[in-house]
């Protein structure tokens, strides 16, 4: 069963796995994620695991931060970034499965928020894909990001 539920130090090393080659063009790792948070000493992200029953399967944050503001004009969004899934665990299903949850887990932990907004690279088909699936939409809008074209997707809560 697949769960999410706030980062702790405890679930660092089933998070800290590494990303191939292609991976990494699209993501950061859960340990960059973190220091990146800690670098810009930020109360507005939220770093979160994804639980494959009782160890960590993935990793994502989950930020309320001005950046957001590049992809809605929406205060009260989330930016979801950083997403990934443990190499070892992928094609099972976890990241949608985990992309279906958050909505439900943003709702319960962040009452003012109303829209999850991310980015995802034109070139990343099969999250792409994920996401449309798990009831995000994508309405034309296009970002240049670090690896190229980004479609910018948005789910309304």
């Amino acid at each position: 069963m697949i769960s999410l539920q706030f980062f702790q130090p405890q679930d660092f090393p089933g998070v800290n796995y590494m990303l191939n080659n292609d991976q990494k063009r699209f993501t950061a790792t859960a340990g960059q994620a973190l220091e990146n948070i800690k670098k810009r000493e930020t109360q507005n992200a939220f770093p979160v695991t994804i639980m494959e029953g009782d160890r960590p399967a993935g990793f994502f944050v989950l930020d309320f931060g001005s950046d957001k503001l590049e992809l809605t004009d929406n205060e009260n969004a989330v930016l979801i970034r950083s997403l990934s899934v443990n190499p070892a665990m992928q094609r099972k299903g976890i990241g949608k499965a985990a992309m279906m949850q958050v909505d439900v887990f943003v709702r319960e932990n962040f009452i003012h928020c109303d829209e999850i907004v991310l980015a995802v690279n034109q070139k990343n088909e099969s999250a792409y894909h994920i996401y449309l699936q798990a009831g995000y939409s994508y309405e034309g809008k296009t970002r240049l990001g670090r690896s190229g074209p980004q479609y910018l997707m948005t789910k309304k809560l």
